[in-house]
């Protein structure tokens, strides 16, 4: 369609070199105007990592004791461990002390298996604390920023490398797809939208009174629609964002939802409530 493109080569040997030591990638990791990380993981990434890191009731494993990490990984390989069952593993992390020097530390601690998974690819000096939870996009990005002030810009480029295969890898084994029944209508949708009319109908009936002017009956449709967008919206969100779950004592308690749109929301990976609230909820004001 006509696009041009230019491309600077760098002829001299005192260009190359200032290429590679300005220009390159790897020497760039923070973002100038706020220095927050600008390599932080996108979409597929991040829906990987927040999908190993979440945890689920009653997950098959749940309640085992592992000797290390490596050892929960050969059995959530071999199937007898969810990637989200709550266990106990004995991790092996480092810390700075008060000194300024690493210092390594073994614990046995509550976590899941994905995030005992993921503990493996902490470079020394990163507390598995920063990883011990869900990972959605700005917790990603706060351990990137760790990362960097704490173990320096050749280990966390390695680390961010790490995080992008693994976020690739338990994404394609998460299966996460958009299917019509992950839209989930909100059972409240049909009264706010009756409660909506009824008081668009009395503004109608002021107007054609003679009690509100043309202008004031738009601005009240207007704001009665939009306050019925927002009540669809939060109730779509609420139903979205739980599901019931049987916990080891048979027991049934909510969890967060592991709806296939809600984590892609959730996480940050793709889309808004705003976007899902238009496909189940109300298309809104036009």
């Amino acid at each position: 369609d006509g696009d041009q493109m230019a491309v600077h080569v760098p002829l001299s040997l005192e260009a190359q070199l200032e290429a590679r030591a300005l220009m390159m990638s790897t020497n760039n990791i923070l973002s100038p105007a706020n220095g927050d990380p600008v390599i932080v993981p996108t979409q597929d990434v991040v829906l990987g990592l927040y999908y190993m890191s979440r945890e689920r009731i009653n997950a098959p494993g749940e309640g085992r004791v592992f000797a290390d990490a490596a050892e929960a990984k050969r059995a959530y390989d071999a199937g007898s461990a969810s990637l989200h069952a709550r266990v106990k593993v004995r991790i092996t992390d480092s810390d700075f002390n008060a000194d300024g020097d690493i210092e390594t530390r073994t614990r046995l601690l509550d976590t899941t298996v994905g995030r005992a998974i993921l503990s493996q690819l902490l470079p020394a000096g990163l507390p598995f604390e920063l990883i011990n939870r869900a990972l959605d996009k700005k917790v990603i990005s706060r351990l990137i920023n760790d990362c960097y002030r704490k173990v320096g810009l050749k280990a966390t480029v390695v680390f961010a490398d790490q995080l992008m295969y693994a976020g690739y890898h338990y994404a394609s084994r998460s299966g996460a797809s958009i299917c019509v029944n992950d839209m989930v209508t909100p059972d409240e949708k049909p009264g706010i939208i009756a409660r909506a009319e009824a008081e668009v109908k009395e503004i109608a009936e002021q107007y054609v009174s003679g009690l509100v002017t043309d202008g004031e009956r738009y601005n009240k449709v207007v704001d009665i629609w939009s306050h019925a967008n927002e009540q669809v919206a939060a109730a779509m969100m609420a139903k979205l964002g739980q599901e019931p779950a049987i916990d080891r004592e048979g027991n049934t308690v909510t969890q967060p939802s592991f709806n296939s749109i809600y984590i892609m929301a959730d996480s940050g990976a793709r889309g808004s409530a705003a976007q899902i609230r238009q496909l189940a909820g109300m298309r809104g004001l036009m």
